[in-house]
């Protein structure tokens, strides 16, 4: 989600696809323990909400999930706002992260304003993937008022879920079995909610944006959360699918999966993945995912400078039924328009080429051009995914 990479070390991301009992060490997953659906009500899923298309959506008046979800900051004039704008490109879907804080703080509250989101984006013919878990940027999130952006900085303000205090510590991670239980739960029929994503990119390091402050062990910790929140939410029996979708490289080998990866791959129903690079790697990807049967749903693309771009990527997630949600919509207080290198050198003016979003803060398209492409593309967006 909006990584910390330079030019010299970036990985071109992709998720390789839901793998079964593939040996990787002491934590291989047996064949025999995935309790993902079968892969034909992961294409029944898929041949009932079609083609999905959107982005993953942050208020720009949000710096982070927990300044989207908590009482005092939540905005739903700004988020219909905006989401009315999504409606206008053709969107039908959005991803949207939450945070396990404010249900810890305010249960009741919480839910609430997630059916609110919903009823909101529902209005607008959008559906929802929800995220329960990250594992990126900040690894010390704290409940109340959030920090100011750091001016010229990608990303300055967003937080894990669970924080590292919980992340690092195996006898607080149950205390975060009744955010994942009773949210799915509430939201486990809702036909408003398309998907669940469990946890995002869970060995992911910050260590180029904030140093070395993440678990030495985060990997580990990471996949024993990962392993119980699965759990948590197939105990809620919700009838949409759950995901993972682990960053990758681009490599095909099965084989070179990591604990993590080889894990969240064979418990997922959907396979979804990250790419962050060319035509020419994306679709490589894509034709390395086609063996596993599964619908395929790309949930995080689009950085401008890195030849990851609407035209022509859009247009290929169309053509090959895979869903597509890019990184970024409206350019506010998440400041992702800078690319990932401004964490070590923060920009003093707007970049000449924007790294993610769609808008500015006044529903003004950054790209007009880009616009048009995409209406071009949505305009008959009703294909299913399997086909």
């Amino acid at each position: 989600m909006g990584h910390v990479m330079t030019a010299g070390t970036m990985r071109l991301v992709c998720l390789i696809g839901c793998v079964v009992g593939v040996a990787c060490g002491t934590d291989a997953v047996e064949a025999a323990e995935t309790t993902a659906r079968p892969t034909e009500r992961a294409r029944d899923w898929a041949d009932q909400t079609g083609w999905l298309v959107g982005c993953n959506y942050l208020p720009a008046t949000a710096i982070n999930q927990l300044e989207m979800w908590q009482a005092d900051s939540f905005d739903p004039e700004r988020i219909d706002l905006e989401l009315g704008w999504a409606e206008s490109l053709g969107f039908n879907s959005v991803r949207v992260f939450l945070h396990d804080i404010p249900f810890r703080t305010d249960r009741e509250g919480f839910l609430d304003r997630i059916d609110r989101f919903l009823g909101i984006a529902d209005r607008h013919g959008i559906g929802v993937m929800l995220v329960l878990f990250d594992s990126v940027w900040d690894p010390f999130p704290r409940a109340g008022a959030q920090r100011h952006p750091r001016p010229g900085v990608h990303n300055s303000g967003w937080v894990q879920s669970p924080g590292r205090e919980i992340l690092g510590d195996e006898s607080r991670h149950a205390s975060s079995a009744p955010y994942v239980t009773e949210v799915v739960a509430r939201f486990k029929d809702d036909r408003r909610v398309q998907a669940w994503d469990i946890i995002n990119e869970p060995d992911n390091r910050n260590d180029a944006a904030y140093g070395p402050v993440e678990l030495r062990n985060k990997a580990v910790a990471a996949l024993s959360l990962a392993k119980k929140a699965f759990r948590w939410a197939r105990e809620s029996t919700p009838s949409q699918p759950l995901t993972a979708a682990v960053w990758l490289s681009t490599r095909a080998d099965p084989d070179k999966l990591s604990a993590t990866e080889q894990f969240c791959l064979a418990e997922s129903d959907v396979v979804s993945f990250h790419h962050y690079g060319r035509l020419e790697t994306f679709t490589q990807c894509i034709r390395n995912l086609r063996r596993y049967n599964r619908p395929l749903l790309c949930t995080e693309y689009m950085a401008r400078p890195q030849g990851s771009t609407f035209d022509p990527l859009l247009g290929l997630m169309k053509a090959e039924r895979v869903a597509a949600y890019n990184w970024g919509f409206v350019d506010g207080k998440s400041q992702t328009i800078y690319p990932w290198d401004s964490w070590k050198k923060p920009y003093d003016e707007e970049p000449a080429v924007w790294f993610h979003d769609i808008f500015r803060h006044d529903g003004t398209p950054y790209r007009p051009t880009e616009i048009d492409f995409i209406r071009g593309i949505t305009s008959r967006a009703n294909v299913r995914m399997n086909e």
